[in-house]
C-alpha cells in the first residue's frame, strides 16, 4: 500500500521550491515508499529490549599523549616555505588594505 502520494510529493517540492516534472514526482513517490517501508521493517525490530547504536562495532577513539617538546626552530620552517619576511609566512595581499 502506497504512503506517499504523488499530491503529497508535489506539495513538499513546492515548498521547498524546488520544481519536478510530473514523472520526477511519480519517480520520487515511489522511493520515498520504498524507504518508508524500511524505515518501518527497522521499527518492527527496534524492540525497548534491543539497545540503541549508532555503529555497529563499539568505536574508541585513539589519541596520542601530549608531551610537550621543543618547536622547530624558526630557520628550519621558514625553510620549507615560499617566501618569508621577519620570520613569519610572506603570503600574497587579497583586501586591498595597506
Amino acid at each position: 500500500m502506497s504512503t506517499i502520494s504523488r499530491d503529497e510529493v508535489a506539495r513538499v517540492a513546492a515548498l521547498a521550491r524546488i520544481d519536478l516534472a510530473p514523472d520526477e514526482v511519480d519517480r520520487l513517490a515511489g522511493e520515498l515508499d520504498v524507504i518508508v517501508d524500511a524505515i518501518a521493517q527497522v521499527s518492527e525490530v527496534a524492540t525497548p529490549d534491543v539497545p540503541a547504536t549508532s555503529h555497529p562495532l563499539p568505536l574508541t577513539n585513539v589519541y596520542r599523549d601530549d608531551v610537550p617538546a621543543e618547536p622547530l626552530p624558526v630557520a628550519d620552517v621558514m625553510a620549507g616555505a615560499p617566501a618569508s619576511e621577519d620570520g613569519r609566512f610572506l603570503v600574497p595581499q587579497i583586501l586591498g588594505e595597506e
